[in-house]
């Protein structure tokens, strides 16, 4: 069974020790660059019919990166709301340096 977490801020520890492969931190990375580059390409140039794209490309390079090097089952699996939250702080820790990429 899982555990219940109370808040973010618990949970976050957890959802790094799920990402401790370099490769898979990296494709976490690069899949979250191109939902942001994708986000910004639709918007600008009012293609939004390509925002289907996004969880494709999102959990695409994540998921790959979980099931061929980390070898886990994703987190989101389990938790999707801090997952999704884990993810984007885990991208601006790699960002600033806190976390290796």
């Amino acid at each position: 069974m899982a555990k219940t977490y109370q808040n973010f801020a618990q949970f976050y520890p957890f959802y790094l020790s799920q990402h401790q492969n370099a490769v898979c931190r990296r494709l976490h990375f690069i899949g979250s660059v191109l939902v942001l580059s994708l986000c910004i390409y639709s918007v600008v140039s009012a293609h939004l019919s390509l925002l289907w794209l996004l969880p494709v490309l999102g959990y695409g390079f994540a998921w790959f990166g979980h099931f061929f090097f980390e070898k886990n089952k994703p987190a989101t699996f389990t938790y999707p709301i801090y997952s999704l939250m884990g993810d984007w702080v885990m991208f601006k820790d790699i960002l600033i340096g806190k976390i290796k990429w």
